[in-house]
């Protein structure tokens, strides 16, 4: 699975562990789109609340992890791998087409196109973040 799909599944999963009563989105209800993209999850019934699923991790973490600005961040807030390495396959993934070594500037557009990514896959993200 790519990085990208693993961010989408420790979100909408505990979306969906959270309201257990929401009918689990089946293989047979996936669109075709969402099911032949690489690396994307099929999208949920309804939006998912990335904010509200990541705000409650947060508080159960007891870390200090600015997720919202932080790829780095937002990617140990799920328990998933926030290595440099990880980091240049997640840029590769998404179609970063600027240096992979000037990391700061790397960093700073993976949080927009994961969070924007994020909201064309089903995820109900605020605007201007």
């Amino acid at each position: 699975m790519s990085i990208f799909g693993k961010i989408v599944s420790a979100i909408f999963g505990h979306a969906q562990a959270a309201t257990p009563d929401a009918a689990a989105p089946t293989a047979a209800s996936a669109t075709p789109a969402a099911a032949g993209a690489p690396g994307a999850a099929a999208a949920p019934a309804a939006p998912v609340d990335v904010d509200a699923v990541l705000t409650a991790l947060a508080a159960k973490s007891g870390q200090q992890l600015n997720w919202k600005e932080s790829i780095v961040d937002l990617l140990k807030l799920l328990g998933l791998d926030s290595s440099l390495d990880a980091r240049k396959q997640l840029a590769t993934e998404l179609k970063y087409t600027g240096d992979q070594n000037d990391t700061a500037t790397m960093n700073v557009w993976l949080i927009k196109e994961v969070r924007q990514k994020l909201a064309e896959n089903g995820g109900k993200v605020p605007a201007g973040l």
